[in-house]
């Protein structure tokens, strides 16, 4: 197996695995130091995962035209990848996953280092978990970048050696009481936070604005360090039926639960959710259903969710 027309190419292989596998605690357990890595999964879903280690190519861009540069260079590469697999049904080529930012340069917080305004990874390694009905299987798939001059004892080495790391132990558990004080700090002063929430009803009570989302951002300095991979075992089983992930770059991990589906496409497709007001959860089916039967009928609620949802087909 060569790289195509003389130049780098990927090569991937995709092959099932035990369905038992658990993808996002292989990744923790495996994971380089330093490498990126990444976990998505809906806990809620039948467990349906996607995680990845390592990197076997990497698109990245700034600017207004980030997003048409990237994908721009995520279909010359997938189109020159040379594609293996273990059967027929699990025929495939290299996955990216990626993230971008709001505006066109990102941030330029000392939190964001590492995080590209427009990055897709192609990583080395990709485990995931897919529904089907009542059962799920899990699929791994190899990607490496193949070189004019490599053959496929040369990749099949290194994909042994990528192998060979892997590991299958349960997330570690969170200290619950860590010895030590934990310092908690706002980026600005309360003063700010207050004059923009009178600032905006004011903008509301003049009818310039329908509906504003405002956030503080507070620092919370632990009296030690977190493992990220104990984290996210809080998560997906606190928050089952939000998109629990973490996205690993050298020392930093960004992580999150969130209730929230921005945009799905499928073939010609496209759909969002528009998620607009809570309230809290019951574990009696009777009262978590009153609970939501209210939702529904407050008027409040139900005018800022009307504003969600006109904003939603405006942008689409």
């Amino acid at each position: 197996m060569r790289a195509r027309d003389g130049g780098p190419a990927l090569a991937t292989l995709t092959i099932g695995v035990a369905a038992e596998l658990d993808p996002t605690a292989v990744v923790c357990a495996s994971r380089r130091p330093g490498e990126p890595w990444f976990s998505f999964e809906k806990p809620a879903h039948g467990r349906a995962a996607i995680a990845g280690l390592g990197e076997a190519s990497r698109l990245q861009a700034s600017g207004g035209r980030r997003f048409e540069r990237v994908a721009s260079a995520w279909r010359a590469l997938a189109a020159a990848a040379v594609v293996g697999t273990g059967s027929e049904r699990d025929e495939r080529g290299p996955l990216a996953v990626g993230g971008f930012s709001f505006a066109p340069d990102g941030g330029a917080s000392p939190q964001w280092e590492g995080f590209e305004p427009a990055s897709l990874i192609v990583p080395e390694l990709v485990l995931e978990r897919r529904v089907r009905g009542d059962s799920a299987e899990v699929r791994m798939t190899l990607a490496l970048p193949a070189c004019p001059d490599d053959d496929l004892d040369d990749l099949l080495a290194r994909a042994e050696a990528r192998l060979a790391e892997l590991r299958a132990p349960p997330l570690p558990l969170l200290d619950p009481a860590p010895t030590g004080r934990f310092v908690v700090s706002s980026a600005l002063p309360p003063e700010h936070y207050e004059s923009a929430v009178a600032r905006a009803a004011e903008l509301i009570g003049r009818g310039q604005l329908e509906k504003i989302v405002l956030a503080r951002e507070v620092h919370v300095h632990a009296p030690s360090a977190y493992d990220p991979a104990a984290v996210i075992g809080v998560l997906r089983e606190q928050f089952p039926s939000c998109f629990v992930f973490c996205v690993g770059r050298a020392d930093a991990a960004l992580l999150a639960a969130s209730p929230e589906l921005l945009i799905r496409r499928e073939g010609h497709r496209v759909s969002t959710v528009a998620l607009a007001g809570s309230t809290r959860r019951s574990a009696d089916p009777a009262v978590d259903a009153h609970l939501g039967e209210q939702l529904l009928r407050d008027p409040s609620y139900r005018e800022e969710h009307a504003i969600v949802a006109r904003r939603i087909e405006r942008t689409l």
